[in-house]
């Protein structure tokens, strides 16, 4: 019951993102790293993409597709963790400080609770080895 209600809230924030980054993409265009190519398409793409993976996660009909949302959404959230470590990096070299601490340590320290949320939510199963001694 909790692992569903997790799940939905999940889909809900990743759906909204990708909503925003499609209709709204500027924000994430002044914080992408200058080092990727082509930076509305993927912008744009990866609005669908968190579109998509909110859909997967909710669907009550294939674990395996839930599960690959789930790593996918994980993948997503490391992959754009250079975008926020930029976003941080230029807004505090800002004369003004940007939005400051308050608001990018936070933000840092959300991006791995987002990983391991996605895979807890679509009941990812992570191998482990027992110990043999």
């Amino acid at each position: 019951m909790i692992r569903a209600a997790l799940r939905l809230i999940l889909a809900a924030f990743y759906t909204y993102a990708g909503y925003m980054h499609v209709v709204r993409p500027e924000p994430f265009l002044s914080i992408t790293p200058a080092m990727v190519p082509y930076p509305e398409a993927v912008v744009y793409w990866t609005g669908i993409a968190e579109i998509l993976g909110a859909i997967a996660l909710l669907q009550p009909f294939e674990i395996r597709l839930r599960r690959a949302a789930g790593i996918g959404l994980a993948l997503y959230a490391l992959c754009v963790w250079p975008a926020n470590i930029n976003h941080f990096a230029m807004d505090m070299a800002r004369a003004d400080g940007g939005l400051g601490l308050a608001y990018h340590v936070p933000r840092m320290f959300a991006q791995p609770l987002l990983i391991l949320w996605a895979l807890w939510a679509s009941e990812v199963r992570i191998p482990h080895r027992k110990d043999r001694s």
